[in-house]
């Protein structure tokens, strides 16, 4: 018997500010497999399986203290399931 892997992707839409440039930034260095789409006002980010957002890498890029709750002030809409979500990663994925 063969097992197929769902390919459904996961992505976020992010408003487009400052701040959110460096979440960006980290959500690409840590999900090479994302594609980003620009928009007006607007970071779409999708990736085939999941998409892991570390504090530590957004902090590198954004070059301060980063907590994971401020995710949520630059968060228009998701697809996927909050898989995780701690102190130090935020994870969306699909549950199978």
């Amino acid at each position: 018997m063969s097992q197929t892997t769902s390919t459904r992707p996961v992505g976020v839409d992010l408003q487009e500010s400052e701040d959110s440039r460096a979440v960006v930034e980290a959500i690409e260095a840590d999900n090479p497999e994302c594609a980003v789409q620009h928009f007006p006002g607007l970071v779409r980010i999708t990736s085939p399986q999941k998409l892991r957002i570390t504090r530590e890498s957004v902090e590198e890029r954004l070059g301060r203290e980063w907590e994971t709750h401020e995710f949520q002030l630059a968060i228009v809409s998701y697809f996927g399931h909050i898989k995780e979500w701690d102190d130090d990663e935020i994870i969306i994925a699909w549950d199978h």
